[in-house]
């Protein structure tokens, strides 16, 4: 890779970082209009309490809870996606890793948002945390909530470290594109990097150490989760399968969330050169194969409830298949597995386009599939005198609709202010793999580097 070529991945790159379109303005403004709308929403709640919201007995999770499941789950697009493909050393993966390191980190802030939402008195969320207690009464290490605490504040530091990483040389890159006040920032979180062979070396092992350390911690996360339904008495949740199936369907969205992301970054920031058919073409091999999955856990767990016949649990059962639930139920099944089974396994229609509404479509459908695994099961807990329905409120539906714009503000913002593709990683092959004379390493460098 010549000098010429290494000065254009940098202009193209860096040309959303150093120039700004008008329309990044609009965005940002119509996006935060709808974050301050949920804040509203929220500060009303607050102010009301929980009755303007749609829960009541017996459904006490509701929205809230399928958005911080969704969330939680959507979050195991980058850094599981990222580390995997990057332990198996997957050269197709360099333009990818950073679109769904960001989406992870996004959506796990946004996810361990929802249980103080949830919470009545938001003000007192300090009981969440498990500290000890000097009457012994805290924590309670047979409550999932506690491990829900360890496990997504543990994934939230990894995860943002294993972002934070690889964005060094980037950051050093900007550092010499930059003046005044966002040099100064830049030449801070670049560490003093000035790419030495040392340097790269450090960072690879780094980056190896996270990616193993990583991936079992983003496989717990989601097992930890789905503690929360399986170890609770509740029809239809109290199940061995409850583990393996959250963690499939979680990387089953993460991808579909990673794919629609690339496809907006892709025409809006006019990246057509770096991310290619490819892409989306091996994305959407690796979505077929979750869809396929997901629909084996979905059958397998209605099988083992209509096999058993227990009487509280057939009643959920036949309300989310013939019941009132019932066009959810197949709607999900529609999004995750009807529609996109032909569009992702027929190779010619496993193009952009198709695997950018498959992807759409799942998306739907996993938040459909979260809401389904929460709802019914509450409202028909106990006895038919008891039964109970429920249906959302404006606030809540306000604050969900918050929560992606959200997820597109922040992303947003940090597409605008560091390069959304790694720039170093698609010049992989200009740092050193030995040991140069200074003369080398200077050279090496000079490629590297770009001046202003």
């Amino acid at each position: 890779m010549n000098l010429e070529t290494k000065n254009k991945i940098n202009d193209d790159l860096l040309r959303p970082v150093l120039h700004t379109s008008p329309w990044f303005y609009v965005i940002v403004l119509v996006l935060g209009g709808i974050i301050v709308a949920g804040l509203g929403s929220w500060m009303y709640q607050m102010s009301h309490g929980l009755v303007v919201a749609g829960i009541k007995w017996p459904v006490y999770w509701a929205f809230y809870i399928t958005n911080f499941v969704f969330w939680i789950g959507i979050s195991h697009a980058g850094t599981l996606i990222s580390a995997i493909l990057r332990l198996v050393n997957a050269t197709w993966r360099r333009p990818v890793t950073r679109c769904a390191e960001v989406i992870t980190v996004f959506a796990l802030m946004i996810g361990a948002l929802f249980p103080i939402i949830h919470l009545g008195r938001p003000w007192l969320a300090f009981y969440l945390m498990p500290y000890p207690s000097e009457r012994g009464i805290w924590p309670n290490f047979r409550s999932p909530l506690v491990w829900d605490f360890f496990a997504i504040s543990t994934y939230l530091t990894g995860s943002t470290l294993f972002l934070f990483l690889p964005t060094i040389p980037d950051f050093a890159l900007m550092r010499d594109r930059t003046t005044g006040l966002r040099q100064r920032i830049y030449g801070m979180l670049s560490l003093g990097w000035q790419g030495t062979t040392k340097q790269w070396h450090r960072l690879e092992s780094a980056m190896q150490i996270m990616a193993i350390a990583i991936v079992p911690v983003a496989v717990s996360v989601h097992t930890i989760v789905s503690f929360d339904f399986s170890m609770s008495p509740v029809p239809m949740w109290h199940s061995t399968v409850f583990g393996p199936y959250f963690v499939a369907g979680a990387i089953f969205s993460g991808i579909a969330a990673l794919i629609v992301a690339m496809a907006v970054l892709r025409k809006v920031l006019h990246l057509e050169e770096y991310l290619h058919p490819v892409h989306f073409h091996n994305l959407g091999k690796l979505l077929l194969t979750m869809s396929l999955l997901w629909a084996y856990f979905t059958f397998v767990e209605r099988l083992t409830v209509w096999y058993g016949n227990a009487p509280a649990e057939m009643a959920v059962f036949w309300e989310t298949q013939t019941g009132s639930y019932a066009p959810l139920f197949w709607t999900m099944v529609f999004c995750n597995f009807v529609i996109p089974l032909p569009l992702l396994g027929i190779r010619r229609l496993r193009t952009i386009t198709g695997t950018v509404v498959a992807s759409s479509l799942i998306v739907v459908g996993m938040w459909l599939e979260r809401f389904l695994i929460i709802v019914p099961s509450l409202a028909m807990k106990n006895l038919p005198y008891s039964w109970g329905f429920y249906r959302p409120q404006p606030v809540e539906i306000m604050i969900t609709i918050a929560t992606f714009a959200a997820m597109a503000f922040l992303y947003v913002l940090f597409s605008k202010f560091v390069p959304i593709i790694s720039i170093w990683e698609l010049k992989v092959g200009a740092h050193p793999r030995r040991v140069l004379t200074p003369q080398e390493e200077e050279e090496a460098q000079e490629l590297w580097r770009v001046r202003p």
